[in-house]
């Protein structure tokens, strides 16, 4: 019991490649990389746009209360 080793791996690959076949696994591989590469595109087009002066740091001045039990 323990890891398994590089011939266990090598084991499931073939089987997997025995089952699904290269061509599907190629389609499942463009697919999530098209995927990847979609949600890529529209976390940059949400992005807030920062303008040259707002790229200092601002502080925030807060006051914390304690919180009492009734």
């Amino acid at each position: 019991m323990g890891s398994f080793s590089i011939w266990h791996w090598l084991i499931v690959l073939v089987v997997v490649l025995l089952i699904f076949g290269t061509k599907k696994l190629r389609n499942i591989g463009s697919d999530l990389g098209g995927a990847v590469k979609g949600f890529k595109e529209g976390m940059k087009e949400d992005a807030p746009k920062l303008s040259e002066g707002d790229r200092g740091g601002h502080t925030i001045d807060a006051e914390v209360k304690d919180k009492q039990q009734s």
